[in-house]
């Protein structure tokens, strides 16, 4: 975080596209807010405007653009400008000046027809969103709510004079200041190269490294195309490294596959960090940001129940997540996919946690975990009013309402854990010669011991567990008890 003689002061600027309502687009303004503030930054203002398509070489018209310059300090103008010739004629017009150089009269007076960036005529009472005229503090940063071209980058802080960042870069920022474990910190760098080879600019001219040698075609390598083979190399570098800690990953969690594992699943700030110290009582990283929580975290819920159930906490989701990132954290989110339950943990205190909800059915679509089992957590109810609980109550029959504060409400939640699980489990028992070594400490680590009888030749324990378990303890019993001759 900066400090606040060093903190740069930011301009938002989102796009209302056909379709986006105004409390949707002030909804993604807030969160980019937040995002940003997170960054170290400070929101001085924010700029909008309506548009049929965010894919103009400009993102914005000619008018904002200047508007954005009073904010930087900038020009308002791209550097290279475009106009469309109506009469091959009007170029008959062009006067000469006393010393013979040519005088350039105004476009429209030669029959040229003015456009805008992106080829559609401007028109201001339309696309325009009006805010008061006050007096704007100095930026030093632009901060756009969309994914932006390398060239819309270029226009941009050519019109402004000042840095500009699109949503995606501000998110892997974060990402890569907050990822700690090594495979997370691979993850991020590779979504991070990826982002970046795109947007390389030239910086030495545009001059080669060095000729094209014997049996060479020509110059050689330009420094930027030097530079994005680098990065291809070094991406191919990362995988190789994430690829080998993976499998890792995937051995330990073959060795839990027996155990009972639930995740946490939801969006960004929901309040998973805090319920999994809650339920598990682990020193878990829990803060008022977005994305704090970037590693998995796995840990048995107590007090320790049998069987042990075991709690995942996974990264966070939110709108507009790069899908590289989605794509690199795939292998944190195959916690959400091999999970036997997951929770779906939403800020029911949250105007927006219905769409928030839809993201993350989304991303989980996007691993494949949509047959997973789920329960909906309405996480923070202490943040309810009467009338607010009653009304969720009725939308989600099924939810279970929370807060993470109070002790009474997590044993709650535990309990409807087990529940649910012993639901699909059995009662039976199990009798184990005294001759068998090590299956005792296995049931009573993995099932839920009733009852206990001795005789001189063993132990009978009534058990409760899954159908399947009970029946692999018995196989095992059988292969290890000593034949009679």
């Amino acid at each position: 975080m900066s400090s606040n003689q060093d903190q740069k002061n930011a301009v938002l600027v989102g796009i209302q596209l056909p379709g986006v309502t105004e409390s949707e687009l002030q909804s993604s303004l807030q969160e980019l807010t937040r995002l940003v503030t997170t960054l170290g930054y400070k929101v001085v203002g924010q700029l909008t405007q309506k548009r049929t398509t965010d894919k103009s070489l400009a993102v914005l018209g000619d008018g904002k653009l200047s508007e954005l310059a009073e904010w930087t300090g900038g020009t308002g103008k791209v550097a290279s400008s475009f106009v469309k010739k109506k009469h091959k004629a009007a170029l008959k017009f062009v006067e000469k000046d006393e010393n013979g150089n040519d005088i350039v009269p105004d476009a429209n007076d030669l029959g040229f027809e003015i456009l805008s960036d992106d080829g559609e005529y401007e028109d201001e009472e339309q696309i325009e969103s009006s805010e008061p005229t006050e007096k704007k503090k100095n930026a030093q940063i632009i901060i756009v709510d969309t994914e932006l071209s390398p060239s819309q980058l270029r226009n941009l802080e050519s019109a402004s004079g000042v840095t500009v960042l699109d949503r995606t870069g501000v998110i892997i920022e974060i990402f890569s200041r907050h990822a700690r474990t090594k495979a997370a910190r691979l993850q991020v760098e590779i979504a991070r190269l990826t982002y970046v080879a795109p947007r390389l600019r030239e910086t030495g001219g545009g001059e080669d490294r060095g000729g094209g040698g014997i049996g060479g075609k020509g110059s050689g390598e330009t420094s930027l195309e030097l530079d994005r083979r680098r990065i291809r190399d070094r991406i191919k570098e990362l995988k190789t490294e994430l690829a080998s800690i993976g499998n890792e990953h995937h051995q330990r969690r073959a060795r839990r596959e027996q155990e009972i594992s639930v995740a946490l699943v939801g969006y960004t700030n929901a309040g998973k960090s805090s319920l999994m110290r809650a339920m598990t009582g682990s020193e878990v990283f829990v803060a008022d940001k977005l994305f704090a929580t970037l590693d998995t975290t796995v840990r048995p819920i107590v007090p320790e129940t049998r069987p042990k159930v075991l709690l995942s906490d996974t990264v966070g989701f939110i709108k507009k997540l790069p899908h590289d990132l989605v794509a690199s954290f795939k292998s944190t989110l195959d916690e959400a996919l091999n999970a036997s339950l997951l929770l779906f943990v939403v800020d029911a205190s949250d105007p927006s946690f219905r769409s928030q909800l839809e993201v993350t059915q989304s991303v989980l679509s996007e691993v494949g975990a949509t047959e997973v089992p789920r329960l909906l957590i309405l996480n923070k109810q202490d943040q309810l009013d009467e009338e607010q609980k009653n009304a969720l109550a009725q939308e989600f029959p099924e939810a279970i309402f929370l807060s993470t504060r109070d002790k009474a409400d997590v044993l709650m939640l535990r309990e409807k854990i087990m529940g649910y699980f012993e639901s699909d489990m059995v009662d039976e028992d199990i009798f184990i010669p005294y001759l068998v070594q090590g299956i005792i400490g296995d049931v009573r680590a993995k099932m839920r011991v009733l009852s206990e009888a001795y005789n001189e030749l063993g132990v009978t324990l009534k058990v409760r567990a899954p159908k399947e378990n009970i029946e692999n303890v018995k196989k095992k019993i059988e292969i290890n008890t000593p034949r009679r001759r």
